[in-house]
């Protein structure tokens, strides 16, 4: 593999001059984490603090935040039409730093095109050496929805992702959501779980250095039940890391360009008979961009989170065919087609706006994922510690938090961590905000209205594994930032009783918010729905965090 560079944020020998406020407002951060240069191309991997006598509460390390995208598709996929260098110019274009290529399972994939897309790989990183690019699966997962699995670089990266997909895939094996019988469904359940049990051991053996699973767009079709997303999550945490909290095609409902019946992230779909029952209708849309799991305040990612597990969320393309983009797919030769090649024939250029529902990679979602150094490993260990805030719309610059004890000089601990305290201690969270230094892509400059903070009870394991519910989980304080500039902190004390709790949080640009679906009471203004054909995404931005979790010695 060629040698990698810094990005231009990140490298001393790039002059200020050359870039953007964004970047340096990122190069502003970079250094006031004292990982600029060498120390950020050579520093070691960020992994969680772990309690010491001299740290009780651990001591998390200052952090760099890579921005990234773990689901793109390109020619190689059978529904999309994007060239590798196409979506690469694109992803430098809107600032990405890492992104993940994960082509739809298919015949043609798994028998031509997997090969060939690993050859465009290496050409890819070759020529995008600041940008970190991994190739991936989308998975179907065996009588579920999609997933993302990723490899990290290294010589059996693509024999990993073939082997699996012939393996393990749904659509492949005729596994899918769609089998008729409890006797199929069982079946495919645990086919799902045995996969991702067979991806722990090639990590465990060597075989590659890291791989990750993510679940996608979850509740889409209804098809990914509680029970099933914690199978997953249980089968092998350290694999199974999480979810999209918020889907691609964030630009299905721009109003005028897909219909009167356009959703964003394409969420709009009905319950069928193979969706799991005990969803409510409200579960199939999303809310404020954001997949019903994550936006409910007390629902279904509270409550695996109530149980005092980590499962992180991130947002991302799912880019096949952007908005307002020119390009369509190009014709195929005589006899050939998708199962024969493996490839889809290169885009044409037609000067016409053509139909989509997505934003390039970077463009509009953005996945933020905590490092101390620079590279493939660092990216995916961020991940896997739950290092990790996402935003629409480039809401924010820059986000930090921490949890620590108020009498304790060192940093505590950050999201995706834990901080042990005894009941009664005294600690506080402290969330660093950057805001938005430049217009976005929409040319907007972004303006943070609110932060909130959503507290939740940490009860242990559920009896019922296709509870969605958590009830002691509810946004505890809304701080109203309106009209602040540049970086700020701000400090919340935190009550500690008897019992053991996680915090996160949310926010957004203040235009479109209202009561949560399980009441005032529990999230008296959160995201919303939009009506139907009526989703201008970049009118209603949100960020979100993945949580801290606070562990009381003693707890019941």
């Amino acid at each position: 593999m060629p040698e990698q560079q810094l990005p231009d944020w990140a490298d001393p020998s790039v002059s200020p001059s050359a870039l953007d406020p964004q970047g340096l407002s990122r190069r502003g951060l970079l250094r006031r984490a004292g990982l600029f240069g060498a120390a950020f191309a050579l520093g070691p991997a960020a992994v969680p603090a772990t309690a010491s006598p001299q740290h009780p509460g651990g001591d998390d390390p200052h952090l760099a935040y890579l921005v990234g995208d773990h689901h793109v598709h390109s020619v190689y996929s059978h529904d999309a039409k994007y060239t590798f260098s196409q979506q690469a110019r694109a992803a430098a274009r809107y600032g990405l730093d890492w992104m993940v290529f994960n082509e739809h399972a298919n015949f043609g994939h798994a028998a031509h095109g997997a090969r060939l897309e690993h050859r465009e790989i290496l050409k890819a990183r070759a020529e995008n050496p600041r940008q970190l690019i991994f190739q991936g699966l989308e998975w179907y997962i065996p009588a579920a929805e999609h997933g993302t699995v990723f490899a990290a670089p290294g010589p059996h990266e693509v024999d990993l992702l073939t082997r699996f997909e012939l393996a393990y895939d749904g659509k492949l094996l005729g596994y899918t959501e769609g089998s008729a019988g409890a006797a199929d469904t069982a079946r495919n359940e645990a086919h799902a779980v045995r996969a991702i049990k067979w991806l722990a051991e090639q990590r465990r053996s060597g075989y590659v250095d890291d791989v990750l699973v993510l679940a996608n767009h979850p509740l889409r079709l209804g098809i990914d039940s509680p029970h099933e997303m914690r199978a997953w999550r249980d089968a092998a945490p350290e694999i199974m890391i999480g979810m999209e909290g918020a889907p691609g095609a964030q630009g299905a409902a721009i109003p005028g360009l897909r219909g009167a019946a356009s959703i964003r992230g394409e969420y709009e779909n009905k319950p069928s008979a193979q969706s799991w029952p005990g969803y409510p209708a409200d579960a199939y849309l999303t809310y404020g961009g954001f997949d019903w799991a994550t936006a409910t305040v007390g629902g279904l990612w509270d409550s695996m989170l109530a149980e005092g597990r980590l499962f992180s969320i991130t947002t991302n393309s799912d880019n096949h065919r952007t908005v307002f983009d020119t390009w369509r797919n190009g014709g195929w030769p005589a006899g050939q087609n998708f199962d024969t090649t493996g490839k889809l024939p290169d885009p044409v250029n037609t000067d016409t706006p053509q139909p989509g529902s997505d934003f390039w990679p970077g463009q509009f979602s953005r996945t933020h994922v905590g490092v101390t150094r620079y590279g493939y490993r660092a990216v995916m260990a961020g991940l896997r510690a739950g290092r990790v805030w996402l935003d629409h719309g480039h809401l924010l610059d820059g986000l930090d938090v921490r949890v620590k004890r108020d009498r304790d000089a060192g940093r505590g601990v950050t999201l995706g961590g834990r901080l042990r305290v005894r009941a009664g201690e005294r600690i506080s969270l402290y969330v660093t905000v950057t805001t938005a230094s430049r217009p976005n892509p929409e040319g907007i400059l972004p303006e943070l209205a609110h932060v909130d903070v959503i507290r939740g009870a940490v009860r242990g394991p559920v009896t019922d594994r296709d509870s969605w519910r958590a009830p002691d989980t509810r946004v505890v304080q809304s701080r109203d930032v309106s009209g602040r500039k540049g970086t700020y902190t701000l400090r919340i004390p935190l009550t500690v009783g008897d019992e053991s709790f996680y915090v996160r949080l949310r926010g957004s640009d203040g235009n479109r918010h209202g009561a949560g679906l399980l009441g005032a009471s529990v999230d008296p203004n959160g995201p919303l729905p939009h009506e139907p054909g009526d989703g201008d995404p970049w009118a209603d931005t949100w960020f979100y965090s993945n949580p801290v979790f606070v562990d009381v010695a003693g707890a019941r």
